[in-house]
């Protein structure tokens, strides 16, 4: 199974067309394009996830200007995009079609593929203490590392081929319950990543 955009090369940045965070403000927060193809016999349904693997494990030091996050530090996942129950025979996403701006308090009924369903990214969490930012983010919402960050954060779009046509999880679901559901379950996976930085 092979997986490709023609928002961003592998390995290479993504536009801020496709961040939620950009040099003084947000950006366009669109979903990128993807498409793939070689899917194996079997699949009947995918899963795809967008997943940040450079997160600091600090979160109190993002975005001081007294600080800059070194390089070594620790890090953890970050969840950007999990959407589960693709139809087997989807073979892309335009960009755009699943997210397109930012809405405060996250999207109620983020658009996708029919018969597709969205889960909560990690921003759920993250704004969780902001009063005029919290609320329930579901499905796309684009890369804004801290501007005080020295690493440049890599994203990396997983692409999942499943022997079932619907996964067990609940309204809401996190990647979390995602991969748990997908145990025993996957066929083929395949993965492209681009970079970001506000650095």
């Amino acid at each position: 199974m092979k997986l490709h955009s023609d928002s961003f090369d592998n390995r290479a940045p993504i536009p801020a067309e496709f961040a939620l965070g950009a040099p003084g403000g947000f950006g366009g927060n669109r979903n990128p394009h993807l498409a793939w193809e070689d899917v194996p016999e079997g699949t009947r349904s995918l899963v795809l996830m967008c997943i940040d693997t450079d997160a600091p494990t600090d979160a109190s030091m993002a975005g001081r200007d007294d600080v800059k996050i070194p390089v070594d530090m620790p890090r953890t996942d970050f969840v950007h995009w999990v959407m589960v129950d693709i139809p087997a025979d989807v073979r892309g996403i335009a960009a755009g079609s699943c997210s397109d701006g930012f809405e405060k308090g996250g999207k109620r009924e983020p658009k996708g593929p029919a018969g597709s369903r969205q889960g909560r990214n990690d921003y759920t969490g993250w704004f969780a203490g902001d009063a005029a930012m919290a609320g329930e983010y579901l499905g796309y919402d684009g890369p804004y590392p801290p501007p005080n960050d020295l690493r440049t954060h890599r994203y990396f779009f997983r692409l999942f081929a499943l022997d079932v046509p619907r996964l067990e999880v609940p309204a809401g679901f996190t990647a979390g319950q995602a991969f748990r559901a997908m145990q025993g379950h996957v066929l083929a996976e395949t993965a492209i990543h681009g970079t970001y930085s506000l650095a």
